[in-house]
């Protein structure tokens, strides 16, 4: 019974980890930036640099480790014992559900530093995308919505 309890409660925290996921690429808009009125400069590509975007850290994913370790740990032993195991199973597994959240919404990102047509020089960072390339020199779009801004072809 504790067996299935334990994978129950694994498989809901995964789904609820999967639904945190945020995208960063430059064609997603949230609900909130549909319909917007949007700013669009335009500029060149004056150079491209990859970087690593963080992934989230809510409470979720250390909530649902804790639960998950918590219920693990209350397995072992029996009495006093049991009650202690929960505890630091609870603790090892908030702290290994908020790392492991963090890295499965971590993503690989690129800077991209546009030479904009009025002089200005700015960076944009956004997810990378398979289906968009850039490249140095390359005419581009800003786009800028409530703050949010992206480069698009």
């Amino acid at each position: 019974m504790r067996k299935a309890i334990v994978v129950a409660v694994s498989l809901g925290s995964l789904a609820l980890l999967g639904g945190c996921t945020s995208n960063l690429t430059g064609d997603s808009y949230s609900r909130e930036e549909a319909r917007q009125v949007q700013t669009v400069r335009l500029g060149t590509i004056e150079s491209l640099r990859p970087v690593k975007i963080e992934g989230t850290k809510t409470p979720i994913g250390s909530g649902a480790g804790a639960i998950v370790g918590g219920v693990a740990g209350s397995g072992v032993g029996g009495g006093r014992a049991s009650a202690v195991a929960a505890v630091i199973g609870a603790v090892a597994g908030g702290l290994l559900g908020a790392a492991t959240e963090e890295g499965l919404t971590r993503t690989q990102g690129v800077e991209i530093t546009v030479r904009e047509d009025d002089g200005s020089l700015r960076a944009y960072v956004q997810e990378v995308q398979e289906n968009q390339i850039f490249r140095v020199g390359e005419r581009v779009r800003i786009m800028t919505v409530n703050g949010t801004s992206r480069v698009t072809h």
